[in-house]
C-alpha cells in the first residue's frame, strides 16, 4: 500500500468541442506519443458518425458512453482459502475508465478498413445499446448478479 493518495492530474479541455471528457478518450485511444493522430481519428469518427445519424456526433458519442458505463463489478476476495467473486458497486472515475477502455478495445477488434470508421461504427452500435462493448457490460453486469449470494463478503 502507498503512503498518500496521488494528486489528482486535471486534464486540459479538447481544441474543437472544449471538452475534458474528449481529451481523456483522445488520450486512452493514442498510441506512441501521436496525440495528433489520435486527435484526427476520434473528430474524423464523430464527423462520420454525425453523416451516418443525421444527429450531432458528439451527443452519439457520449449517449454511446453513457450506455456503457457498467454499475457494479466483481472482485476477488479470499476467504478461508477460497476464492468469492464478490460484487461491487465501481466508483464514477472507474465507470467513465471503463467505458472508454471498453470502446476503444472492441473498436480495434471490428472488421472496419480504417480505426476511423471502426470508432465510428462501435460508436454508433454503443449509442443504440447493442455491439461487443455492449456485451461486455452486460456480461460484467451478469457476473455480478450471479455471485450476489457473496455480497457479504464486501471489503
Amino acid at each position: 500500500m502507498r503512503k498518500t493518495k496521488p494528486k489528482k492530474r486535471y486534464l486540459l479541455p479538447d481544441p474543437k468541442f472544449n471538452d475534458t471528457l474528449v481529451t481523456k478518450f483522445v488520450n486512452y485511444l493514442m498510441e506512441q506519443g501521436k496525440k495528433s493522430v489520435a486527435y484526427g481519428i476520434f473528430y474524423d469518427a464523430v464527423a462520420l458518425v454525425e453523416k451516418k445519424t443525421n444527429e450531432s456526433g458528439l451527443e452519439v458519442w457520449k449517449r454511446a458512453m453513457n450506455n456503457l458505463m457498467p454499475a457494479v463489478e466483481v472482485k476477488s476476495r479470499r476467504v478461508g482459502g477460497a476464492t468469492f467473486q464478490v460484487p461491487v458497486e465501481i466508483r464514477p472515475e472507474r465507470k467513465i475508465n471503463l467505458s472508454i477502455k471498453w470502446l476503444i478495445d472492441y473498436s480495434r477488434l471490428r472488421g472496419e478498413k480504417t480505426m476511423m470508421d471502426k470508432l465510428a461504427a462501435e460508436i454508433i452500435a454503443a449509442s443504440k445499446g447493442e455491439g461487443a462493448a455492449i456485451k461486455k457490460k452486460d456480461d460484467t453486469h451478469r457476473m455480478a448478479e450471479a455471485n450476489k449470494a457473496f455480497s457479504h463478503f464486501r471489503f
